[in-house]
């Protein structure tokens, strides 16, 4: 339940002094004038202001990303979508096999399906892992009854019929192989959201990120940035332990 993720309760606000304000989305900052301006036309002043806008899903341009069932495992929503159309399937695909693709595998697994993991790099969660941890990893990946793809990209996302938006049918992969699945997670990585920094003319890195010093100060006076939306020494941080010591930090 989207309950069990709150990190603190309506109460807790306010027993900690802090305003909560929810139901409207941020839109524009003037970091001349100090204010920011929300969806329904509400302007709130600041001294200090921190971005902590986070990430969305990285979606690769794959041919049929488009088909029905297939998903992005990110929001209560996503889980809640995949939840009900898994009720349909027997297979699924994970494309990604960093910490959020195993996750997003082992999801599919307590949902009764038989997954499989798909890795364009030589070994699973590259970025954490050497060989020999990623091995002794995939070993008990494949026990839970897993299977993994490695060193292998995907070609494209096979549907039922010629429209796009068809049901999921399989996974075709580079080297010919085709996985017959009724339901693909994309788990790609992730794209910071900076939006709101471009036009307030705060500094943002050229592949995305709201670039940050040692200190998480951003390019304009009195704004912060921590979490996935922060680009930090040319790195996007897309865990939740750096997220919590950037706050401590800012």
């Amino acid at each position: 339940k989207a309950e069990d993720l709150f990190l603190g309760n309506p109460a807790w606000y306010v027993e900690n002094g802090i305003q909560l304000i929810s139901g409207r989305k941020i839109v524009a900052i003037d970091t001349q004038a100090k204010r920011v301006r929300d969806n329904l036309g509400g302007e709130h002043a600041y001294d200090t202001l921190v971005l902590a806008t986070g990430s969305s899903a990285f979606v690769p341009p794959l041919a049929g990303v488009d088909r029905k069932g297939v998903f992005v495992y990110r929001t209560i929503d996503d889980l809640r979508a995949m939840i009900e159309y898994s009720k349909e399937c027997k297979h699924a695909a994970v494309i990604g096999g960093g910490l959020l693709g195993l996750e997003a595998a082992k999801t599919a697994l307590d949902l009764g399906l038989k997954p499989h993991v798909v890795e364009f790099a030589a070994r699973l969660m590259p970025r954490q892992l050497d060989e020999m941890g990623a091995t002794l990893l995939k070993d008990k990946i494949e026990s839970l009854g897993i299977s993994v793809h490695t060193g292998v990209t995907t070609k494209e996302i096979i549907g039922a019929g010629a429209e796009a938006t068809s049901a999921v049918t399989g996974l075709a992969l580079q080297d010919g192989r085709t996985l017959d699945v009724e339901m693909v997670i994309v788990s790609a990585g992730i794209r910071p959201r900076d939006e709101l920094a471009k036009p307030a003319g705060i500094s943002v890195g050229e592949r995305g990120g709201i670039v940050v010093d040692n200190n998480l100060k951003t390019s304009a006076p009195d704004v912060y940035c921590i979490g996935e939306a922060a680009l930090h020494n040319g790195m996007i941080y897309g865990l939740v332990a750096p997220g919590y010591e950037m706050a401590e930090i800012a």
